[in-house]
């Protein structure tokens, strides 16, 4: 239907009639509509539904929507503003009698019917009306009481949820530090037994060979008076000398006792720093020699700090140990945590030959390539603070750690290396030794391609 046909169509009723678009349009009307509003049908065409109402914009435009797209006829209620200022609330018939399409906007007959308020129906619309706002006032209230105490109550399960996560962080923590204490624990008692069952034959063979050599010294020198009393021994012992090589094995012999002599204190050695490493043969807590325990500690790792192959370099240990009194601390757990570093300073380094790091490795290694030195290393140093600290500090020139990693460095678990080489307990635990057994500190700095540095502060006496 056109405008013109429902002018056709609405010129001879008497109902208030509107023809208006989908978005408020008055696209005609009748007279009496004109009437209602004191204006002429020429003023209002074209202009807005929405000038001539007292209602929201977005009241409006919900109920044509709603005639838009409704099959039936839609009622509803709209206040007139009229040419003299007055107000006529109207009850509203609307009905859509071209639905949208894209190529034009839905026409919506609306009709008009007038309502007159009393007084007494005037007062009772304001009652209704002010019961109808506390009624919405007392369900915003409830609803923000409710919104409240959703919101604490999100609050304390939120605080509930971290607590227990804190709880089982530190039960796994606590799990792992007596696993981790167990096994130290078990390896120590290994280790004891182990250096105690070499110990002794060891010994014997140690004490034996003074007297080993002595006897051999005294047959060696009957067979040099035999050679002076006979110089001419029958063909026999000539070619008995000549099978065996005499002078040979008289000049080999020697350096043979010398070989044994150094190999079994090399090994004496060994069982000793063993013995000193797993320290169950003294009290937890007592005075040390901390560069002992370090010593002892590079003894147990010195076949790692050899050369292996041509991809392998020699790790050189630099020592600059400064002059410290006796210090009074758990010196296995201090022990295994010199172990855990050194450990990691060795595989990064190790690291850093598969990179071709090292000049001594790789010769065409470019100079942005190469690290501070040509060769790996492992500096340690020891100071003394003051007269409560010491300081250790333990560093390698390996590829570095970056910031990202080096911030999870002392987490539980986390770890850099493959599947089944580490565990990420390392340093965790030496963290733990170092920080609440110890009261220290334990902190890495490092710079990608400079190789880390791990310090640690001690007092002298925790008593």
């Amino acid at each position: 239907m056109t405008p013109e046909q429902f002018l056709e169509f609405a010129r001879v009723l008497p109902e208030p009639l509107l023809l208006v678009s989908g978005e408020g349009q008055l696209l005609a009307t009748n007279q009496p509509v004109a009437e209602i509003l004191g204006l002429r049908r020429q003023e209002l065409r074209g202009r807005m539904l929405f000038e001539f109402v007292t209602e929201s914009t977005n009241d409006v435009v919900k109920y044509l929507q709603a005639c838009s797209s409704s099959r039936a006829m839609v009622i509803g209620s709209l206040t007139l503003r009229k040419n003299d200022g007055q107000t006529l609330i109207c009850r509203s018939q609307g009905a859509v009698i071209q639905p949208w399409s894209p190529e034009s906007s839905a026409l919506i007959l609306l009709r008009l019917e007038k309502r007159t308020l009393s007084s007494s129906n005037f007062v009772l619309l304001n009652q209704k009306i002010d019961e109808l706002a506390k009624e919405v006032h007392r369900r915003k209230e409830a609803e923000e009481a409710l919104k409240k105490a959703n919101q604490e109550l999100e609050i304390r399960v939120e605080e509930r949820t971290t607590a227990l996560q804190e709880t089982l962080s530190e039960l796994k923590l606590t799990q792992t530090q007596l696993i981790q204490a167990e096994k130290m624990s078990s390896l120590g008692q290994m280790i004891a037994g182990i250096a105690h069952e070499i110990n002794n034959p060891v010994s014997f063979i140690y004490g034996n060979l003074h007297h080993a050599y002595q006897y051999t010294q005294d047959l060696l020198k009957l067979v040099q008076i035999y050679q002076q009393l006979c110089p001419i021994p029958p063909p026999e012992i000539q070619d008995e000398i000549q099978k065996i090589d005499l002078d040979f094995l008289i000049q080999d012999i020697i350096k043979l006792f010398h070989s044994m002599k150094v190999g079994t204190e090399r090994i004496k050695e060994i069982v000793k720093s063993l013995r000193n490493f797993s320290r169950l043969d003294e009290a937890e807590l007592k005075q040390v020699n901390i560069h002992e325990g370090i010593d002892n500690t590079l003894m147990i790792l010195e076949h790692r700090l050899q050369a292996r192959h041509d991809k392998y370099p020699e790790i050189k240990v630099i020592k600059k140990y400064g002059q410290l009194p006796n210090v009074t601390c758990y010196a296995g757990q201090l022990n295994q945590v010199f172990m855990n570093i050194l450990v990691n300073a060795i595989d990064a380094l190790e690291a850093s030959a598969n990179n071709s790091q090292w000049s001594a490795v790789n010769p065409q290694t470019t100079d942005n390539q190469k690290l501070i030195n040509n060769n790996p290393q492992i500096q340690i140093k020891t100071e003394l603070i003051d007269e409560k600290w010491i300081a250790i500090s333990i560093a390698d020139n390996g590829l570095g750690i970056n910031e990202q990693v080096r911030s999870k460095l002392f987490d539980p678990f986390f770890t850099t290396k493959a599947v089944g080489k580490g565990t990420g307990l390392g340093l965790s635990i030496s963290y733990q030794i170092i920080v609440e057994k110890h009261k220290g500190e334990l902190r890495c700095f490092s710079t990608p391609g400079k190789g880390a540095e791990f310090v640690i502060k001690i007092p002298i006496s925790l008593v």
